[in-house]
């Protein structure tokens, strides 16, 4: 099918466009964290235990994980459009039906299906940004879609401690009316657009593909409980690391790939995809270790520990939509060096708690973290995909959704085992020095542990500093190869 009328230009509304994209990926985003705080209560009221609730949350990442890869095929099968209206339909239904989950395991089947349409929104939003938005709004567009991504986690543990007050289906219900409002705008005022319909579907591209990312993406979320060298955890990562060869192997030498990973001989997307990675590793150490020193040492209850993190999440949505408007006028190194700098500066000073330390300064330093979170994450998306010529942005977005996600899972993966394995060390060393009672000891262990883990997050993102001077000035958009895409 040929290419409509609706296409990019100046007849594309900006704001009823970008408010259709922003609920949908909002609302897909937000759900990925408010169920982590209501574990305890999902396990007493199913009368279940950890190890079977916990699929609850990674069976969402890896249907999350392996669906995201699809998406560009699908999305020029069938259209962006239609892909992302499909997957909130989806998304809206199995979200229905986990609130209506009569046992532990209909509860973890529900919440897979919902995040293999998850996987689907985020990359499909994306490239409807790069193929209906006019070029010179794209980055604010994207700012805004970047803002999206990131509320949901920041205000995520807020909005699920308050829910808790009443009863976690609401996590879920809550879902209904904004899923129905997203489909109805999407229908309504996104425009339908497509250049090229696949001649054919590449199954062993999808094999290899989802053979790979389910092995990596198990390993990380199981490796600390397997034991990071066990015959389990080292063979999956084999397995999937060989996978993910012969993935790219396939796609290289097929005439119509699932994936267009030419995408990477654009020098600039893969530096772009680097500083990505470092800013997500960055993002999960503190969405994810900040609630437990919190609810730990501080004995913050699931709603206070929102709480103290809103001033974060508020800073971050005043800067994210600052830092679209800024990158057209100074461009991604200056905005990505001083976000970059910004996340270090507050992760480092996260790195000195002690059980006396005050809420004010968690609180603090969160808001440094999430300024310069939200000073880097635009610059670095736009980066990334704005000398990606069109008719290849939905693959573009889906490997670097594919990857972010991935990275994710490893970094959860990672700081959980590094926390695990330090807080022994630590308890050991307090014994043996006799420095307090067993619950001091336990206290100081877990903080002690907790900065290492910051520390370590601050080296991560340091790292990241050198690598954005390798962005140059936009140049003009990189002529791809795409004979096999063409209809």
């Amino acid at each position: 099918m040929s290419e409509t009328s609706q296409t990019q230009g100046s007849d594309v509304k900006f704001w009823p466009v970008m408010i259709a994209l922003f609920c949908g990926a909002f609302l897909t985003v937000l759900s990925t964290s408010t169920i982590n705080v209501a574990v305890p209560v999902l396990i007493e009221h199913f009368h279940s235990d950890l190890s079977t609730i916990q699929w609850a949350l990674t069976g969402f990442l890896l249907a999350t994980g392996t669906t995201a890869p699809i998406c560009g095929y699908l999305g020029e099968r069938f259209s962006y459009k239609r892909l992302y209206l499909g997957s909130l339909i989806g998304f809206t239904l199995f979200s229905l039906l986990c609130a209506v989950a009569w046992n532990d395991w209909s509860l973890v089947a529900f919440r897979t299906m919902q995040g293999a349409c998850n996987g689907l929104v985020m990359p499909a939003t994306m490239t409807i940004i790069f193929q209906v938005v006019p070029k010179p709004r794209q980055p604010i567009a994207l700012s805004l879609w970047s803002l999206s991504s990131m509320l949901g986690p920041a205000i995520g543990p807020t909005l699920a401690g308050w829910l808790m007050e009443y009863s976690w289906h609401w996590m879920f219900l809550m879902n209904v009316p904004i899923g129905l409002l997203s489909i109805i705008l999407t229908q309504r005022l996104v425009p339908y657009y497509r250049l090229n319909v696949p001649k054919k579907f590449d199954l062993p591209g999808l094999i290899t593909c989802v053979a790979g990312s389910l092995s990596l993406l198990i390993a990380f979320s199981k490796g600390n409980a397997w034991g990071w060298g066990s015959g389990k955890t080292l063979g999956l990562l084999i397995f999937g690391a060989v996978m993910v060869v012969l993935f790219f192997v396939r796609e290289l030498r097929t005439d119509v790939p699932l994936l267009y990973v030419r995408v990477f001989q654009n020098k600039r997307y893969n530096i772009s995809l680097i500083i990505l990675c470092i800013i997500t590793l960055s993002l999960y150490s503190g969405t994810y270790l900040t609630p437990l020193f919190l609810q730990n040492v501080l004995l913050a209850s699931p709603l206070d520990a929102g709480l103290i993190l809103l001033p974060a999440s508020i800073a971050m949505a005043l800067m994210t939509p600052l830092a679209g408007r800024l990158y057209s006028k100074i461009g991604p190194t200056v905005l990505l060096t001083t976000g970059i700098l910004f996340i270090a500066l507050g992760t480092w000073m996260m790195a000195q708690l002690t059980p006396e330390t005050s809420k004010s300064y968690v609180m603090l330093w969160m808001i440094v973290r999430n300024i310069g979170i939200a000073l880097s994450f635009t610059p670095a998306q736009t980066s990334a995909m704005e000398e990606i010529p069109r008719n290849v942005s939905g693959y573009a977005s889906s490997i670097t959704n594919w990857l972010r996600n991935v990275v994710g899972s490893f970094a959860i993966a990672m700081f959980t085992s590094m926390l695990g394995a330090r807080e022994t060390s630590h308890s050991a060393e307090l014994a043996l020095q006799q420095a307090g009672d067993a619950k001091s000891i336990a206290l100081h262990s877990f903080t002690l542990s907790m900065n290492d883990v910051y520390l370590l997050a601050t080296f991560i993102a340091l790292a990241g500093i050198p690598v954005c001077f390798f962005i140059r000035k936009k140049r003009q958009a990189h002529n791809l190869p795409t004979q096999a895409l063409k209809a």
